[in-house]
């Protein structure tokens, strides 16, 4: 018999694969499909301290091996989110689940998090810092070290559940985003959100995406997120979540195998609905193949 079980900051989950925020909504739908409990957890679509409607369309776009998306954190926000979508949850999903928070400012961040963390429901935070900061010329909080250190220390002082900075892969040095967050006081990291891309239309001549620009995810970003995992894992002490391209059990294997404590599956849910519960399923299959007792054994392998 093999072991999948992972420990994320003292949660022990039944395997590491974590569908990722914005490709499973908040659970409910999934589980019209299949019993969502069979998945270690899930991070919940991204939730802002107001409602939004999100950016123009169109904001999905194909590429070969990937999508782009500009969604734009389309979310009813954080009031809404505890006394609607929760209580639904809570009806089909009997674990600890993540809280996806987005913000445009540190006190945004601050305030959706105080409210998230009365909620017994909720087991980590995962916060995205690759939304604009509003207050600092526009620049994304996750392309500066001081940035991301300030809005890592505010949710740490209002949050009584272990805290996990996700990382943009727009930067010159991701390790060095990572330490900051890790100073700060952070229980984790989650890597990497989507590369920035664009496409074209011949047609038109113009951009493919209203917003111009698009997060560009699928199996085409696995290297870089591999590599990002890997030089994160060297650089810092505390756990971490791996993302980016993930679609099969050898993935998660490779991406642990970096360095990740557990894996998200993002792009994968949008073109098979039914991704993870494979995975999970193939997981055991896989682990034999390579010999493999433990995955809590196999964190870091490749160093």
């Amino acid at each position: 018999m093999v072991d999948t079980r992972v420990n994320l900051s003292g949660i022990e989950i039944s395997n590491p694969v974590i569908p990722a925020s914005g490709t499973f909504g908040f659970g409910y739908e999934f589980a019209e499909l299949y019993d969502i409990n069979i998945l270690g957890t899930f991070s919940f679509k991204g939730t802002t301290k107001e409602p939004r409607f999100g950016n123009d369309t169109p904001r999905i776009a194909e590429t070969p091996c990937g999508m782009l998306n500009s969604v734009g954190l389309q979310n009813p926000g954080v009031e809404k989110v505890i006394s609607e979508e929760l209580p639904k949850l809570k009806k089909c999903f009997s674990k600890p689940v993540m809280a996806n928070v987005s913000g445009f400012s540190v006190e945004d961040y601050a305030y959706t998090c105080a409210k998230l963390s009365q909620e017994e429901q909720i087991g980590w935070f995962e916060i995205n810092i690759s939304c604009p900061n509003v207050h600092g010329g526009g620049l994304a909080f996750g392309t500066s070290a001081k940035n991301a250190e300030a809005v890592t220390k505010a949710v740490k002082k209002v949050a009584d559940k272990p805290v996990y900075i996700k990382l943009s892969p727009n930067v010159t040095d991701i390790t060095e985003i990572a330490k900051a967050c890790e100073s700060a006081g952070a229980d984790g990291i989650s890597l990497i959100n989507t590369l920035l891309g664009m496409r074209i239309n011949l047609k038109t001549g113009k951009p493919v995406l209203a917003n111009k620009t698009g997060g560009f995810s699928g199996p085409a970003v696995k290297p870089v997120a591999l590599r990002m995992v890997y030089d994160c894992y060297e650089a810092v002490k505390i756990p971490i979540i791996g993302m980016g391209g993930v679609a099969s059990a050898e993935d998660v294997i490779e991406m642990m195998l970096a360095g990740a404590a557990a894996v998200e599956v993002g792009a994968a849910n949008l073109v098979e609905p039914f991704a993870c519960k494979n995975i999970i399923e193939d997981l055991p299959r896989v682990m034999e193949k390579y010999r493999i007792k433990s995955l809590t054994e196999i964190i870091g392998g490749a160093h």
